[in-house]
């Protein structure tokens, strides 16, 4: 197997995470795994019914993985390429909407301690999910925010749950 980058020191996790860092960008590689299909609100601009073979952003995929699956690819990657630093799981919905987001980063935490777990949510859970983010073994949380006033927020979602 080949030897993954060591990154013990959490000051490392910008200076080799390629979303955050133009260095990072081309010197070390990232996947995000598609594990997470529901979500727990409904963007008016968000649409998943296509795939696309020029469309590889988070939100995308061919297929929801299971959880083994998303290991197994994991596995792959870093037996082909040791530059591989983050695995992210960005969706195809939101990440702490769905249990098996904590099950693929626990596995892989347990299996490749030194990658970078990354997650990007839209963050109304993460008071509910935190402790079991860290547990999981994430390091790099994402979240993002469409709206900061009602009105705004009326404009851009369908409907919102805080459970789904």
């Amino acid at each position: 197997m080949k030897t993954i980058l060591k990154h013990s020191d959490k000051s490392h996790i910008i200076s080799t995470h390629p979303c955050f860092s133009p260095e990072a960008h081309n010197r070390f590689g990232r996947i995000h795994l598609p594990v997470a299909p529901a979500c727990n609100i409904q963007c008016k601009y968000c649409i998943r019914k296509y795939d696309c073979a020029n469309e590889s952003r988070p939100g995308i995929t061919s297929r929801v993985l299971a959880p083994h699956e998303a290991l197994e690819r994991v596995r792959s990657l870093v037996e082909r390429n040791e530059r591989l630093t983050v695995i992210g799981i960005a969706g195809p919905g939101d990440p702490l909407t769905n249990d098996a987001t904590f099950e693929t980063f626990s596995a892989i935490h347990r299996e490749y301690p030194d990658l970078t777990l990354c997650v990007s949510t839209n963050g109304l859970l993460l008071s509910d999910r935190l402790d079991d983010l860290i547990k999981a073994g994430v390091s790099s949380l994402t979240v993002t925010i469409n709206a900061v006033t009602l009105e705004m927020a009326e404009k851009i979602y369908s409907w919102v749950s805080p459970r789904v």
